[in-house]
């Protein structure tokens, strides 16, 4: 791969568009995103402990912008080192740092609501009436089915930017190739993921919708990626190289600030967040004078985000010539010198915090909630296939409940396509959005 097509700044679905003087492409996709309903969604949308009260505890509006400040310092130094050595052309490197920022801001738009237990909870409902396979469901194609039983918001982010939001079914957003390129962590569809066996980090998940598939294909083709062939005759692609800053960025954020919001919620002692802070950060425990605990947590968090900001920036040069060629296969967080200490965060992290009883409560609640949300509006979708995908036939009921929590029906014109409408809606719901919708349709 090579940087003159990976910064490629022509914009989906509009490439005659002229870039303003004095303000470059990827500084107007990231305005788009900042103004994107779906990014403002993202402000009561759970980041770890959802519902919650306390109001200096991360949702994923913060996380996303706190990601991309750190992916912007990723990108700036990864850009200033390939500008040295020749690899780009002198000024590229606010490209890079653009392209970067850019990418992190959206990195979670697609996540439904009540975190990664949301994910899980709509794979698991769609899973149980794919194997029925009755209504609406029936007319699904096998290949289709894994996109809704496996539920992936890297996909429906994807679906967000390229399909939905703004220049509806003619690019999306209409961001640059490069930035779409750049957000794309899994570049493959779930049909063609389950029939590779290669081990490869992008094939970890999928992160293309079948119904963008052809949208994909065109980034993948402006930026130059690697594409490798499938047993099923369709491909798939490796990573841009600035994928694993984006990573990187997301890595460092959750993993150190899910920490400090642990200690914040209560759930971990000061003790046992500094002794995993302090070693990060670089910075000895005597030095804390007169800090207050808050204080002395708050401190070790910032030093210890520049500390792996510089430490991931090293693996990113270290591999540089793997990563170039799509041969690297690992996270930077993994691959560098602080990747032991992230290893004892994140293994705190899973024992600690992700089990807490008050979270665990509510992802079950969650779960329930949108379950509930799932299983009032598919009747609508039900009744729509019967009535040939023509919204004004349903019925009193179901027009009156599409109308009063504006469902769009506009791409539903086969079932595959409808269970895409139902995933976008729940999807893009808010955590007490989707509560509300819950309790109308129960009627409590």
């Amino acid at each position: 791969m090579d940087w003159a097509s990976l910064l490629n700044l022509g914009r989906l679905g509009d490439p005659s568009y002229a870039e303003e003087p004095h303000r470059p492409i990827y500084v107007q996709d990231s305005d788009r995103i900042v103004f994107s309903q779906p990014f403002r969604r993202l402000a009561n949308k759970t980041q770890v402990h959802p519902l919650y009260e306390n109001d200096h505890l991360h949702h994923r509006l913060i996380h996303s912008i706190e990601t991309a400040s750190v992916g912007r310092s990723l990108g700036m130094s990864v850009g200033h080192w390939l500008e040295t050595q020749k690899h780009i052309e002198a000024g590229q490197k606010h490209a890079i740092s653009g392209l970067v920022y850019a990418a992190c801001l959206a990195h979670d738009i697609g996540n439904p609501p009540f975190g990664h237990s949301g994910e899980a909870a709509m794979g698991e409902w769609f899973e149980e009436r794919l194997d029925g396979a009755k209504g609406i469901f029936g007319a699904v194609e096998a290949s289709h089915r894994a996109e809704f039983e496996q539920f992936e918001g890297n996909a429906q982010g994807f679906r967000i930017l390229t399909r939905l939001e703004m220049y509806r079914n003619q690019g999306g957003m209409r961001l640059s190739n490069g930035v779409l390129a750049t957000f794309a962590k899994y570049p493959v569809t779930a049909y063609v993921k389950s029939s590779v066996r290669e081990s490869y980090c992008g094939l970890k998940k999928f992160g293309v919708f079948e119904a963008e598939r052809e949208i994909f294909e065109e980034v993948a083709l402006a930026t130059g990626l690697r594409a490798e062939s499938s047993p099923v005759g369709v491909s798939w692609w490796r990573r841009h190289p600035l994928v694993f800053l984006v990573e990187a960025a997301d890595d460092i954020c959750y993993s150190i600030l899910d920490l400090e919001d642990g200690f914040t919620a209560g759930d971990l002692s000061f003790e046992a967040v500094r002794s995993h802070l302090e070693p990060v950060s670089g910075v000895p425990n005597h030095q804390r004078e007169d800090k207050t605990e808050i204080e002395w947590i708050s401190y070790l968090r910032a030093r210890s985000i520049g500390a792996s900001i510089h430490s991931c920036v090293e693996a990113f040069i270290e591999n540089y010539d793997s990563i170039m060629d799509g041969t690297f296969s690992n996270s930077l967080i993994d691959t560098c010198s602080k990747n032991k200490e992230f290893y004892g965060i994140k293994k705190v992290s899973r024992e600690r915090i992700f089990t807490a009883r008050r979270k665990t409560e509510l992802e079950v609640s969650g779960r329930n909630t949108i379950r509930q949300v799932l299983d009032g509006v598919l009747p609508v979708l039900d009744e729509l296939k019967t009535k040939n995908w023509d919204e004004s036939k349903l019925s009193d009921y179901n027009g009156k409940l599409s109308r009063a929590i504006n469902l769009d029906f506009r791409d539903a014109k086969d079932s595959y396509h409808a269970l895409h409408v139902l995933c976008d809606f729940v999807s893009g719901m808010t955590d007490r959005y989707t509560l509300k919708v819950a309790r109308m349709i129960s009627g409590n």
